[in-house]
C-alpha cells in the first residue's frame, strides 16, 4: 500500500514525485501523459482550462475553456472572435494556459503566443458539433450586454426555424485559436508544501528543463 502525508486536509501519494531527470525530454509528451491519466482517471471535465488573456493596456482577464485539440505545434480551443478574450488576443497576441487537476493534485501552466487556425479546420470542427451548439454560436454576441435571457431564447428560436433542416454555416466571427507554447510548468503536489515544480523554457528551438522552489 502506497504511503500517504495530509497537509491541510490534502492527502498526497509518496510516489507521484516528479524529477527533472525522470520527466520526458519533450514537454508535450509529458503533458499527453499526465492528460492520459486524467482521462483514465473519469474526473469531471477533464478538459478545462483556465485561458489568462490581457489587453493593450496589460489590463488581464482569465476564463474557463474548452481544450479541443493538441498536436506537436499546439493547443487548440474555440471561442467567439469578437469577445474579450477574441480582443484581447487581436491587441496581444500573447496568452496564457492552467489545468488544475485537484484529484490527483497536479497542475500545468503553458505560455506562449496564439495564432487562429484555419477557417477549413474551425469549419470542420464546426460541423461536428449538435446543432443546437451551432445555433447557439450564432445567438450569441458573446460578452456584449443584453436586456435579458429572454433575448437569447427568442433569437434562439428565430434562427433555429430560420435555419430548419439546412445545414448551419460557420459565422464570420467564429472559429479557433492555437496556443503555441515557450513555456511548460509541471507542478506535483508534495508533503509539507515541499511541492515539485517542473519546468521547460523554449531556447533556440531547444527545451531546457529547470526545477523551480515551491
Amino acid at each position: 500500500m502506497n504511503s500517504t502525508n495530509v497537509d491541510n486536509g490534502k492527502k498526497y501519494n509518496q510516489n507521484n514525485e516528479l524529477n527533472e531527470t525522470s520527466v520526458n525530454k519533450n514537454p508535450f509528451i509529458q503533458f499527453i501523459k499526465w492528460y492520459e491519466s486524467v482521462l483514465n482517471s473519469n474526473l469531471n471535465e477533464p478538459t478545462a482550462m483556465m485561458l489568462s488573456t490581457a489587453d493593450v493596456n496589460g489590463n488581464p482577464s482569465a476564463r474557463i475553456v474548452l481544450l479541443k485539440e493538441i498536436d506537436d505545434s499546439g493547443f487548440v480551443f474555440y471561442t467567439n472572435y469578437e469577445s474579450r478574450k477574441g480582443k484581447d488576443l487581436k491587441e496581444n497576441p500573447k496568452a496564457a494556459l492552467t489545468f488544475f487537476w485537484d484529484e490527483l493534485r497536479r497542475q500545468i501552466r503553458i505560455e506562449g503566443r496564439i495564432e487562429k487556425i484555419s477557417r477549413e479546420t474551425s469549419k470542420e470542427y464546426f460541423s461536428s458539433r449538435l446543432s443546437e451548439s451551432q445555433i447557439g454560436a450564432w445567438v450569441s454576441a458573446q460578452s456584449t450586454v443584453i436586456q435579458n435571457r429572454e433575448f437569447l431564447e427568442n433569437k434562439f428560436d428565430e434562427l433555429k426555424e430560420k435555419f430548419g433542416n439546412e445545414e448551419i454555416p460557420l459565422p464570420d466571427f467564429w472559429g479557433g485559436y492555437r496556443l503555441i507554447p515557450n513555456y511548460f510548468e509541471f507542478w506535483q503536489g508534495r508533503e509539507n508544501r515541499l511541492h515539485d515544480r517542473i519546468c521547460y523554457k523554449k531556447e533556440n528551438d531547444e527545451w531546457k528543463i529547470f526545477r523551480l522552489a515551491p
